[in-house]
């Protein structure tokens, strides 16, 4: 048997925990310093020698297809297979049954991974599991390994009982069909095939896996990955605008004078900045966006066609895609008590905001506030609590 030359990406699923951004987009498509998530999976792929790829996709899957197409752009080979209800990785991996090689690796769209990351599944001749160590285990399913071999998982234990994690990613022969029947979890097919016999080799990595569960868990991965990024200056950089450290600056951009911008850093095509905007590290603009002058934007992710009016101040924040917002808003940062789908969470945030809203002028954000998408914040007022999507503040 030769190596493994077909993958398979389960992404179809929605993101509940990374609402407002995931009403209008799969979490697959969140971008993470100007790039979306999928396409780091994609990429690290390609480079690894996989050019064939089936899609399983499913919430809001035209903006899958649409961005990818058939992969040719990417350098890869794309079919879709359609999961019409999430419900499930197992069921997800069935929708590909007909698509299917003989061997091929099984990967989750959500996680952003390296080609070191899945290099060592290529050329491995059993059914494969790839572990982790993590220091938290919560979010994950703990692996329990014996021998060499999976002998069980365990998903989200309430107790410490191992430090290695599963990372959904797989190296699988066929007979994983066989065994999927009406299971909607991936996990309990691998106990199903364990239980009869069938070994599941464990093998660890320490390579990039990264995953976003909750909306600051953006935040940490455009930061780790500006922190990797070439430097490219594109566009027109007027005379007197700085430009310091790992920054890249998309074409069509103009960096008006007496713009100070310090790395790591992205801007993205045709964006207006400045001038006299301060853009300071751990910051991503999407393209189109607009920071009018005396701005300051620190460790934030600005989504494509944002409008930021003059006199601004944003920090630790999110602001999706087509917003805009007027002059002299202030998004303050700090220690917020967040609710995410019922849960609580102590963390330093600035302010979420998503998509197609619009935002008055001298508002001020809270810490930790969650503004929808199709918002309308009349000027003036002080946003302290989580606006619905569709909400009118006047």
């Amino acid at each position: 048997m030769g190596r493994i030359t077909q993958a398979i990406i389960l992404a179809a699923g929605e993101g509940q925990r990374l609402k407002p951004f995931t009403r209008l987009l799969p979490k697959v498509m969140l971008p993470i310093a100007g790039k979306p998530v999928l396409q780091y999976v994609v990429e690290a792929l390609a480079q690894s020698g996989i050019r064939r790829i089936v899609m399983v996709i499913g919430y809001r899957r035209e903006q899958v297809q649409d961005y990818f197409s058939s992969g040719q752009g990417f350098g890869v080979e794309i079919g879709y297979a359609i999961q019409p209800q999430q419900l499930g990785t197992a069921h997800a991996l069935r929708q590909a049954r007909d698509l299917a090689d003989e061997r091929f690796l099984l990967v989750a769209g959500d996680n952003i991974i390296e080609p070191g990351t899945i290099r060592p599944l290529v050329n491995v001749r059993s059914n494969t599991m790839l572990i982790r160590t993590q220091e938290d285990v919560s979010k994950y399913g703990v692996v329990i390994v014996q021998d060499g071999l999976v002998r069980e998982v365990i998903e989200k234990p309430l107790e410490k009982i191992s430090n290695q994690v599963n990372t959904g990613i797989y190296a699988f022969n066929r007979e994983v069909f066989d065994f999927l029947d009406d299971e909607v979890k991936l996990t309990a097919v691998i106990q199903r095939m364990i239980a009869e016999g069938r070994d599941i080799l464990a093998l660890e990595t320490d390579g990039t896996w990264l995953d976003a569960v909750y909306p600051w868990d953006i935040l940490k991965l455009n930061n780790l990955i500006l922190s990797r990024i070439s430097p490219r200056l594109g566009g027109n950089i007027e005379e007197g605008a700085v430009v310091k450290g790992l920054v890249s600056i998309g074409d069509g951009t103009i960096i008006r004078s007496n713009c100070y911008i310090v790395g790591p850093a992205v801007i993205g095509d045709d964006c207006e900045i400045g001038p006299s905007v301060c853009i300071f590290p751990s910051t991503s603009v999407g393209n189109g966006a607009v920071i009018s002058p005396f701005s300051i934007v620190r460790n934030t992710i600005i989504g494509n066609n944002v409008l930021i009016g003059p006199g601004s101040s944003i920090q630790d924040s999110i602001i999706a895609p087509g917003t805009i917002i007027r002059s002299h808003f202030a998004a303050r940062s700090g220690e917020a008590a967040m609710m995410i789908e019922g849960e609580y969470h102590q963390v330093k945030m600035g302010a979420i905001i998503g998509s197609y809203s619009e935002i008055g002028d001298s508002t001020i954000i809270q810490p930790g506030a969650i503004i929808g998408n199709h918002c309308r914040i009349k000027a003036m007022k002080v946003i302290s609590e989580n606006i619905p999507d569709g909400g009118l503040v006047v």
